[in-house]
């Protein structure tokens, strides 16, 4: 048996249900009102919803005759938990790299040679020059 996470991630992989989720955050509705927009018959609407209804995300209730769909937001808790850990995870990855970039870049600085020095008359590389000339 799957767990209620992968449940839900599977629940969600759906366009049809992400619009049904999306259109029951607004405000409880019925099957019949939820079938309005698609092009395709209540029973294929219902399997929409049984499967919402096994993940968890939305409970029917019944009200005289209505039986209104009702989103379960607690779900998207558990949900945003699961996310906020791996995106603080890759946010710290991230706050490494750019300690490990920043370290380069400074070292890459004290490394690099002024040009202006390096062709001043007398500088280093002006004799490193002249012996190498006088070498040759």
């Amino acid at each position: 048996m799957a767990d209620q996470l992968s449940k839900v991630f599977a629940a969600l992989s759906d366009p049809t249900r992400r619009d049904m989720v999306a259109r029951l955050s607004v405000a409880d509705a019925t099957v019949n009102e939820l079938a309005e927009p698609y092009e395709v018959s209540l029973q294929a609407v219902s399997k929409h919803l049984k499967v919402l209804e096994d993940s968890g995300l939305v409970t029917r209730t019944r009200e005289a005759q209505r039986r209104p769909v009702h989103l379960e937001d607690n779900v998207f808790d558990l949900m945003t938990k699961w996310i906020e850990r791996y995106r603080q995870q890759a946010e710290e990855r991230y706050r490494r790299l750019d300690a490990v970039l920043e370290s380069m870049d400074a070292d890459e600085d004290t490394n690099t040679p002024n040009p202006a020095a390096a062709s001043a008359p007398g500088s280093e590389a002006q004799k490193t020059a002249r012996t190498s000339r006088k070498g040759a």
